[in-house]
């Protein structure tokens, strides 16, 4: 075993104390065949036999001279970093290798400051077979009261991708199929303010289907919650690039806006500035179409009505539905012409020489046009107060991007590792006596029984998901709690490690057990995790 004190920067620490792993062992081989050369992974159901120096179906175990071992590190959080780039820093166990010489150490074990360090799931490994604790329970202080967190890499089959996509464009047809690489993982779900809603992978594309379709939801599953770009197209609709945090490419056309509200709102908020500057303003959207002179905002400002005659299906005054269809053009409608939309003029109402504005609800398409004699819209050059207005519209759009939230299913076996009575888990969590976090980032807790989460795959640490061959993905996910409310809800307490002897050997396991550790920065967005009631629903 590799001497842990000169390397690690925790001069003076006691050699951890290795809990007791009776009944906790490996299964026995299941048949004489199997090779002594290789060692099983119990890491999850696959059980997959590993030669030497190789790594199992999911990449993410492999056996290094005999000892199964996690292969990519444990993520920790601080608050701060000294080196914004540190280096990983080996465990004091089987299969550790030596530290680079020279590294620097990365905590002085200062326990006054254990609160500024938060273990998290991502590279803990797994609780599976599941009748064991997780692989880190770590004891820290949180403002001088006794904390319990427990951390590990959950498998999730029962899981999906909920992703908004910031578009006026036409994505598909509500539950049209969403596909990957030519397999359906999801569909189109609805449309919100500016932006198109699409589920992707789900229990019922993982193992409901073919193989290759569950493949194929679960790599864009892995790819996405990566914070990496994927492709899919919807049937009767359009292709799309995806990235948490990037804007969406659309047919290969890069969005910049997400408009700043319907037709009906674009009018209302613009209302008082277009007055005196136009003689009718229509604001064009496959949602809701706005007219100003007709719509309630014109009218509180006094503004005779223009005689214009809109298509589509009126609503209410100066709101009207349906004046096209959706699709790529004007507003997210499938227009290029806006006059096309334009059912005629009220004689005796509309005047020649009217001035029209017709823009769409991002401003990104904005013409100008004056009524001839003959009351026929005539395409000008647009002044410049008017060019000001169209250009404040695009100026309070803000930027297209596409959001990627993980939903995933954290009860059955995963509770065991944290109780021996798992429901005593859902039910502290739904007293807001435990937080949940994917990663060290603020996890919403779905209302309703079980442990349903939701996370922003953008405040969790890179590479935070992982898949094995199941299929199903691997997420983090941490409960952190006061010590007394673990010891109430029936939790391992005899396998609580405290921080310092966490640091040092890593989990408590040892088979499958991480051999490295990385120090990453919490992100600027989220609360430190320790301390916090969780995000209920």
């Amino acid at each position: 075993m590799t001497e842990h004190t000169k390397t690690d920067g925790l001069p003076g620490m006691d050699v951890p104390v290795i809990p007791d792993a009776a009944g906790f062992g490996k299964a026995p081989p299941r048949n004489e065949r199997m090779s002594t050369a290789k060692v099983e992974c119990n890491a999850c159901p696959v059980l997959c036999q590993i030669s030497d120096g190789r790594t199992g179906a999911c990449d993410r175990y492999a056996n290094r001279d005999g000892v199964l071992v996690r292969v990519d590190p444990v993520v920790l959080l601080r608050r701060a970093l000294s080196n914004p780039s540190p280096a990983l820093v080996p465990f004091a166990r089987d299969g550790a290798e030596p530290a680079a010489e020279g590294a620097e150490a990365d905590w002085n074990g200062d326990l006054l400051h254990a609160d500024e360090v938060f273990v998290t799931g991502v590279g803990s490994s797994t609780t599976y077979p599941d009748y064991k604790p997780a692989p880190f329970i770590v004891g820290s202080k949180a403002r001088d009261v006794d904390m319990v967190t427990v951390v590990t890499e959950g498998i999730f089959s029962y899981c999906s991708l909920k992703v908004k996509i910031d578009t006026d464009r036409f994505l598909g047809a509500e539950q049209a199929n969403v596909r990957y690489k030519g397999e359906v993982v999801g569909h189109v779900t609805t449309a919100e303010y500016g932006s198109q809603m699409l589920s992707l992978g789900g229990v019922h594309h993982l193992t409901g289907g073919s193989k290759k379709e569950g493949r194929m939801a679960l790599e864009l599953m892995q790819k996405l919650g990566n914070k990496q770009a994927a492709e899919c197209t919807i049937d009767g609709g359009s292709s799309l690039v995806i990235q948490a945090g990037r804007a969406p490419i659309v047919n290969g056309v890069e969005e910049q806006r997400m408009r700043v509200g319907c037709g009906s709102a674009a009018v209302g908020i613009f209302a008082r500035q277009f007055a005196g500057v136009a003689d009718e303003v229509v604001v064009v959207d496959d949602h809701i179409t706005g007219v100003l002179t007709q719509h309630q905002a014109g009218r509180c400002l006094d503004m005779p009505e223009s005689g214009i005659k809109m298509l589509g299906r009126k609503s209410t005054p100066g709101r009207y539905f349906q004046v096209a269809n959706p699709g790529n053009g004007w507003g997210g409608t499938d227009i290029a012409d806006p006059l096309s939309i334009i059912e005629g003029w009220e004689e005796g109402v509309a005047k020649p020489g009217l001035r029209l504005l017709m823009t769409s609800t991002t401003g990104e398409h904005a013409q100008w046009y004056v009524l001839d004699e003959a009351l026929k819209p005539v395409e000008q050059p647009m002044p410049a107060e008017v060019k000001r207005i169209v250009e404040r519209i695009g100026e309070n759009c803000e930027p297209s991007l596409c959001t990627v939230l993980f939903l995933g299913g954290a009860g059955g076996s995963l509770r065991a590792g944290v109780t021996e009575n798992p429901v005593l888990l859902t039910r502290a969590i739904k007293r807001a006596l435990v937080n949940v976090t994917c990663g060290g980032a603020p996890a919403y807790v779905w209302p309703g029984g079980g442990i349903t989460v939701m996370v922003d795959v953008m405040r969790m640490p890179d590479n935070s998901f992982g898949t094995v061959p199941t299929p199903a993905i691997v997420a983090p996910i941490e409960f952190s709690m006061r010590l007394e409310d673990y010891a109430a809800l029936g939790g391992h307490v005899e396998h609580v490690f405290p921080l310092q002897e966490a640091l040092a050997r890593g989990a408590w396991q040892d088979d499958g057990a991480p051999v490295t550790r990385q120090w990453v920065r919490i992100d600027d967005a989220n609360p430190w995790p320790l301390g916090q009631p969780p995000m209920l629903g």
